[in-house]
Parts: structure tokens; sequence; C-alpha cells
């Protein structure tokens, strides 16, 4: 049970290190799309990454063309606080790609708009938030897709 966590253009590099542990732990691949608002060897990415940074399956990829090409024929689901699915929706399989855009301003609004059907949101239950930290987004996507992917296959 894998999934494969998608940054597209991270800007805080505590974040990007706290999502490549988290990858590490949950046994997800890590893909990272450029440009980043830092360079990887900032050592806040290696702090929040701690020495695990090493072990993680890390691809990088020079723009979201060079994303796309080279991941042809997989699933994509795309998060974002513009979604109007509730992650726990999302029919989890192994090897999912789960996107995730940067903090900043979330997914670029064209792929939201050519995949509306694959946009997922976390609800918010306070209106004086618009969104959650990217790492903790992150993190909730993931378990719960382990748990999901989990509880598909304890009923097999």
């Amino acid at each position: 049970m894998a999934f494969n966590i998608v940054l597209i253009e991270p800007e805080i590099p505590t974040n990007t290190g706290n999502i490549g542990r988290l990858s590490l732990a949950s046994g997800s691949t890590l893909h990272l799309v450029k440009p980043f608002g830092f360079e990887l060897s900032d050592k806040r990415v290696k702090r929040a990454g701690l020495d695990y940074w090493q072990h993680i399956s890390l691809f990088i990829y020079e723009n979201l063309e060079d994303f796309y090409s080279k991941n042809k024929g997989k699933q994509f689901v795309y998060l974002s606080s513009h979604g109007t699915q509730d992650y726990c929706a999302i029919d989890y399989k192994d090897d999912m790609f789960l996107v995730f855009g940067k903090e900043s301003v979330g997914l670029p609004k064209s792929i939201v708009a050519e995949n509306l059907n694959s946009v997922y949101t976390i609800p918010l239950f306070s209106p004086h938030i618009r969104s959650l930290n990217l790492a903790n987004a992150v993190s909730i996507v993931v378990y719960e897709g382990i748990r999901n992917v989990k509880a598909q296959n304890s009923k097999l």
C-alpha cells in the first residue's frame, strides 16, 4: 500500500521537509514539481525531514508538463479548498497520485477546471480560515487513504 504525494511548486521549506518525512513514514513516494520557493539544500528542509531525507523516495520535475509526461496513464486526485467533494469520498487505490498545490494559492485554476470530477477538499468548520497548513492537509489525506485501503483489503 503506497501513494504518490505530489507538491506543485512548494514554497515553504519546512512544509516540504515535514511532507518528506511523512512520505517515508507512510511508504509513499514524494514528487516535487518546480519551481520551488526555496533550494532543496535549504537547512530548513533537511531539519524538518530530520535525518530521514536521504531515505525518501523522491522525484523532481522541471515543470507540470514534465510531471504529466512522465506519469501518463496514472490515477490522479487533486486536493483543493475549491473542491466540492469531501476527501473521505476519494476511492483510494494503491499507487494513486495525491496532488496538492502551493501554499499561497493552491492548485493552478486550470488544473481544477480541467479535473472537476477529481477535485476534493478537506472540510473546514470555521469561516475564519481559508485553508489548512499544507503539511497538515497532506497528512490528513494520506492517512485517510491508508485507513481506506486497509479496510478494502481486509474485506477481500
